[in-house]
């Protein structure tokens, strides 16, 4: 195609962008600078699984970059500060405000404290000027804080060279110590640390549920700087929640009750549950013993406790309800193996599963109407009714699940990776799994993740009362739990089994055939085949299944072609993995698995200086040092360039006029 009709073709487009580069001088500019962007080292990656509520532990790896950290203080200072004072920096990084209060309650007097003071900042200064390395000086100055971004920007470039720059640059920490603003410059500089080591964040799912407040996970979420976000099933069930799914609002309750999280219901988020107190001490007696917390909390009194085992009774045996319903409504689920309430003889206790009759261990259910066993009691629609409307108009809540959807997804592609949390659900023979949940619209692979993305954005985003959003509300419910969910992985959620049947191998939860075939290369690269990646050069980075790491397991799958970074940060699985959870790093140079000891309090690594990382673990390096050029970033990048030089054409050919204002 010859230059004049390539210009021609797209004159509408480069009309509009003209606008913003108005002459030749200022598209030459801005060519020049995105080319010399490409040449820059790639920005670390950060990805982290599985964080289950553990919002201490989450707040230490995010303020560590799980050990990036620590790595470039030692870059500069290992042979210059001894291991305790870089441990010290490290800590005062990662929590100014409070181990400032520490230190300083440690100084005898005010000279040590002002020498200290600049000699803090001066290595302050000189770690914060290492990790901006990777930066243009413009994006750098985005990330300083306003209200000191000069004064920051000309420490961070200022030169030694000279004596007259010397002084400028030490005349400038003296007066910022002689006016009292040290620690709010200290603080500034960690901040800009933490905000510059990590370029950005990849959260492969389940924020929620077990642990005590992922309410305060959201809110640091929302103000990071770079985050995407790979839906959970602990995630998609709040977002059920968060829009009025019955089902999904019983499943959060009995997973908040099972793990005593009552303070993420009622002060992270505002939820009564008062309703459900009235009427479970209303309706159930006897020690219910089927449905006491797993943790229960030594502050609990056995008043509480036994409440506690009374709420959660009332609430599952609402959730078999609701979920009846929903398996009733859609037979395309194919999920009627999970009917149960109808299947119990009360008279005997029993109950059959799967053509097995099987004894259970509570069977007083006043509620439960033999003849219609999946229909709800008078009490039982006011209370549901209650709930609903408390979670449906908790404002924070419905802030963080409108984030959930904003940032994230079902899968990312990213820099060669595809990032899910569960599984891609595969057949016994390793074939994609075809389910046609409309009756003429099957769906298998990278179609299916396709689908379930658009079905979960209808539970929130359709007009309330449509039939959109009811199809919506059941699938994000079958996301949850369904048959051949890729976020739940497993052939049935064994919730019934586990409350009622005492023998633990009939809640035994039959996994995809993914998780086998995946540990074959050859799976892998047809995974990622299908989601147009290279099959050879790409990974898959999962989440969702702890890896048993103290039985052997090993977080690497496929020949590293499959990366499992579920390794424990729930407590509740420690005891399974013998580990605290895995991060993963991916710089210019490698990617890099980190495996975490478990986090004791915020408390202790502030006062102790203490750092969770106890192995790194680099599993591929490359020849060439990534640059931003090797990034879909250097994809974007390059496409702008190709647009800037056809409008840089356009100008000399005269066929689009040039501003000569000089401002642009």
């Amino acid at each position: 195609m010859e230059l004049t009709e390539k210009i021609n073709q797209n004159i509408k487009y480069l009309n509009s962008l003209s606008k913003t580069f108005p002459n030749v001088q200022s598209v030459s500019t801005e060519i020049i600078n995105l080319r010399a962007i490409l040449n820059l080292p790639k920005g670390t990656e950060h990805f982290v699984s599985d964080i289950h509520g553990e919002h201490e532990a989450f707040i230490h790896i995010l303020n560590s970059a799980s050990g990036v950290i620590h790595e470039k203080i030692d870059m500069l200072y290992k042979d210059i500060l001894p291991l305790e004072k870089r441990k010290q920096l490290a800590s005062l990084i990662y929590y100014p405000a409070k181990k400032l209060a520490l230190i300083k309650d440690d100084m005898d007097n005010i000279e040590d404290l002002d020498a200290w003071y600049r000699k803090t900042l001066i290595e302050l200064i000189e770690v914060c000027r290492l990790v901006s390395t990777k930066y243009t000086r413009s994006k750098v100055r985005k990330a300083l804080p306003k209200d000191f971004a000069y004064i920051l920007d000309e420490l961070l470039h200022a030169s030694h060279d000279g004596k007259n720059k010397d002084s400028y640059y030490n005349e400038i920490i003296s007066t910022i110590i002689e006016i009292d603003r040290a620690d709010a410059f200290i603080i500034a500089l960690a901040d800009v640390i933490k905000r510059l080591a990590v370029d950005r964040l990849h959260l492969v799912g389940d924020i929620f549920d077990r642990g005590e407040r992922p309410d305060i996970i959201m809110d640091l979420l929302m103000n990071h700087h770079s985050v995407d976000i790979q839906w959970g099933n602990h995630d998609i069930l709040w977002m059920g929640a968060a829009a009025g799914s019955e089902a999904c609002i019983s499943n959060v309750l009995n997973i908040c009750l099972r793990f005593s999280a009552l303070d993420l219901l009622e002060i992270g988020y505002g939820i009564s549950l008062r309703p459900l107190i009235t009427f479970a001490e209303k309706t159930y007696n006897g020690d219910c013993k089927c449905f006491k917390a797993v943790n229960d909390s030594e502050h609990l009194g056995d008043y509480d406790k036994l409440l506690i085992a009374k709420m959660r009774k009332a609430i599952t045996i609402i959730l078999f309800k609701m979920e009846g319903q929903i398996i009733a409504r859609n037979p395309k689920f194919e999920m009627e193996p999970r009917l149960l309430l109808d299947k119990i003889n009360f008279e005997k206790s029993t109950v059959i599963i799967d053509g097995v009759e099987h004894q259970i261990m509570d069977a007083d259910m006043p509620t439960v109407d033999p003849k219609h066993p999946y229909k709800l009691t008078a009490d039982e629609e006011i209370v549901i009714n209650e709930l609903k409307r408390a979670f449906m108009q908790s404002e924070k809540l419905q802030r963080h699940v409108s984030f959930l959807y904003s940032k994230g997804s079902m899968y990312k592609c990213y820099n060669s990776n595809l990032l899910f949390h569960g599984c891609i659900p595969m057949n016994e023979d390793g074939t994609f799994t075809e389910i046609d949940f409309d009756g003429n619209h099957p769906v298998s692979g990278k179609k299916l993740m396709d689908y379930c993305d658009e079905m979960a954005k209808a539970a929130f985003f359709m007009p309330q009362g449509t039939p959109e959003r009811q199809r919506g509300l059941d699938f994000i419910w079958y996301l949850w739990c369904g048959k051949h969910s890729p976020l739940f992985g497993r052939h049935a959620m064994t919730t019934f089994e586990r409350a009622e049947i005492s023998d633990e191998r009939v809640w035994k939860e039959k996994k995809d055939p993914y998780y086998t075939f995946t540990n074959d290369p050859e799976y892998c690269r047809k995974i990622l085949a299908e989601f147009d990646l290279d099959p050879y050069s790409s990974h898959i980075i999962n989440g969702h299944v702890p890896v048993k790491t103290k039985e052997g397991e090993s977080p690497f799958k496929a020949n590293g072609k499959l990366i499992n970074i579920d390794g424990g940060f729930c407590k509740h699985y420690q005891k399974t993995t013998g580990i605290a959870g895995y991060t993963l790093i991916y710089n210019s140079n490698c990617l890099r698995l980190v495996s975490h000891q478990p986090f004791d309090s915020t408390e202790h690594a502030i006062k102790n200086d203490f750092d969770i990382i106890s192995k790194s673990h680099i599993f591929e390096t490359v020849e060439k040092r990534k640059t931003v050029g090797d990034t879909d970033t250097g994809k974007e990048l390059r496409q702008q360039i190709d647009d800037l030089m056809l409008l840089l054409q356009a100008y000399r050919l005269g066929i689009i006029r040039q501003s000569h204002k000089t401002e642009f």
